[in-house]
């Protein structure tokens, strides 16, 4: 047995699974039209992929206002989850790059870093979203009221792992706050 060919062998396999591992990644798809009028509002945080930046709130929102430039102002904001008295909140600014995509937002809380704000899944009376990131790091469910029946929150979660992201670990948001 040729020892140097065996682990050149070996060592090209490894590589080849490696990057076709790499290259697997599914990227999710988008809605392919967003009314961004019906889209404005407040919207309660039913279900998310956990994060840092939210790790300690609950009863989570957020509020999407159109500005006369034709972006969005975003708030999101909770309460903390050991003083649900406590508020905290963030403000930024959304916009779609690509009006052929408009599906596929950005979004900025500090300049100059912005993140994806990909809209997966839109109900047709925008009464709920899914919403993620390429990387399938983010993941968000979204409704206009506090609570989703059953059957709609297991459709969200099967679009989201039929979009490649991994529901394990997603935590189910209280919003039990006044």
């Amino acid at each position: 047995i040729n020892y140097q060919l065996m682990k050149k062998l070996i060592l090209i396999i490894i590589t080849i699974m490696f990057f076709n591992s790499a290259n697997s990644q599914k990227t999710p798809s988008v809605v392919t039209s967003v009314d961004l009028n019906r889209y404005k509002g407040k919207w309660y945080e039913i279900a998310r992929l956990p994060n840092y930046f939210e790790r300690k709130l609950k009863c989570t929102t957020a509020i999407y206002t159109l500005r006369d430039d034709g972006k969005i102002t975003v708030v999101n904001g909770g309460n903390y989850i050991s003083d649900p008295k406590k508020t905290t909140s963030a403000n930024g600014v959304a916009w779609i790059p690509d009006k052929n995509f408009p599906g596929k937002l950005k979004v900025q809380f500090f300049w100059p870093f912005s993140g994806d704000y990909w809209i997966m899944h839109l109900d047709t009376e925008y009464r709920y979203v899914l919403v993620g990131d390429p990387a399938l790091k983010y993941l968000w469910i979204l409704a206009r009221e506090k609570r989703m029946d059953e059957p709609t929150y297991k459709m969200l979660l099967q679009k989201a792992i039929d979009n490649g992201y991994d529901v394990k670990t997603i935590i189910r948001v209280e919003q039990d706050c006044n």
